[in-house]
């Protein structure tokens, strides 16, 4: 065998999309599995042996799996509610870490793993977060044209996660629509990928007011739709929107707008890009898009995408996470910057509770830590839903 041994921490749903992104990797070996449920460790591992691949060891913990097998990289599956603990045990024992996002439920849990990841990367190990459409070509082409200044100054942005799960998804599993192991609802578990790029594009943000609401589930503890205005430090306004109460479900969408330009991503492809080439922005106002002079035709709106696009997205990833292994490099996406993803959506949380705006940096010191211990429980679900509606 040659190239990195991984173990898989979680054989649930996304860990299938993980392995076949890893069974892709020329320098990664799939070594083990750890689930405590047999049956998910068994489907998972009948699965990859029908695909050709050498049947992984099976584990019941992550602890037993890091005790029998030499791991260079530990990939955290489970929920969410269990990542960061997952995470550092695997840190400990000296491996590097590729966390599915979130980086945890819990805003205290986060806080704990980007400190032990920060002392991991003094140590020369990675821990990565797994925000797999950074890497995405549309992504990558708006990005570099914002960090060039082609779009000016960037003024605002629109992201919008309008998806669709029906009550089957919330009931197909304990642990789906609760805080503890959720840690939220559309804004954690579908939205953060929007926040995610909102923050990598936008910049530092500095506070966000918030309404969520439980309209079209029952028996979650979270919200099914969330609305957001983030205020970013130099002055940009965002605006987030994220439901899985949007029958039947349409592609998600992001606009990036600036002084010289604008952008938009729809599903994932490259839909619309202007940039005025210069200062005397009418010069070219009449908006020619020139996205297909920044991606490849097939990353364009429209064209067809192929039916393993969402791996091919992870093995974008897992090629960054790699690279930052060999070379020492910090990788695309740290563990920081995941915490500043969840306090974002703590703060869309803390902001629906409290009816009010709510600075994002005292969210990510720690201030409203015993709110959330209020917030994020069963009884508090009702502070979800917006007031108009308490009153009804």
């Amino acid at each position: 065998m040659t190239g990195l041994n991984v173990v898989i921490a979680g054989g649930g749903v996304i860990a299938r999309t993980h392995v076949e992104a890893i069974l892709r990797h020329p320098g990664l070996h799939l070594a083990a599995l750890a689930d405590p449920d047999p049956r998910a460790k068994d489907r998972l591992a009948d699965w990859i042996s029908e695909q050709g691949a050498a049947r992984p060891a099976q584990f019941a913990s992550l602890g037993d799996a890091l005790a029998a097998e030499a791991a260079d990289l530990v990939v955290v599956c489970t929920p969410s509610g269990s990542h960061a603990d997952l995470a550092e045990q695997a840190l400990a024992a000296g491996a590097h870490v590729l966390v599915e996002k979130p980086l945890d439920a819990s805003l205290v849990a986060a806080r704990r793993l980007a400190r032990a990841a920060a002392d991991a990367d003094a140590a020369g190990r990675v821990c990565a977060v797994m925000c797999q459409h950074r890497f995405d070509p549309a992504s990558i082409a708006v990005a570099s044209r914002v960090r060039a200044g082609d779009l000016g100054r960037i003024t605002s942005a629109v992201a919008s996660v309008p998806w669709w799960r029906g009550q089957q998804y919330y009931d197909s599993a304990g642990w789906r629509g609760t805080w503890a192991h959720d840690g939220g609802g559309a804004s954690m578990n579908q939205g953060v990928h929007a926040v995610d790029l909102l923050l990598w594009l936008l910049g530092r943000p500095e506070e966000v007011f918030a309404y969520t609401g439980i309209l079209a589930h029952e028996r979650v503890e979270v919200e099914d739709v969330a609305t957001a205005t983030i205020r970013f430090a130099d002055g940009a306004l965002a605006v987030l929107h994220a439901t899985t109460a949007a029958y039947p479900g349409l592609g998600a969408r992001l606009q990036v707008h600036g002084s010289q330009g604008s952008a938009v991503i729809h599903d994932d492809q490259l839909e619309y890009l202007h940039t005025a080439g210069g200062p005397d922005s009418s010069a070219h106002a009449d908006g020619r898009d020139q996205s297909g002079d920044a991606v490849p035709p097939s990353e364009l709106r429209g064209a067809v995408k192929p039916g393993d696009a969402m791996v091919a997205g992870h093995l974008r990833q897992y090629h960054d996470t790699v690279e930052a292994i060999l070379t020492g490099r910090r990788p695309g996406v740290t563990a920081a910057e995941g915490l500043l993803d969840v306090a974002v959506v703590k703060a869309v949380y803390l902001s629906a509770h409290l009816h009010r705006p709510v600075p994002v940096p005292a969210v990510l010191a720690g201030d409203f830590d015993d709110v959330l211990a209020a917030v994020e429980g069963p009884a508090a679900a009702v502070s979800l839903i917006a007031p108009a509606q308490v009153a009804r």
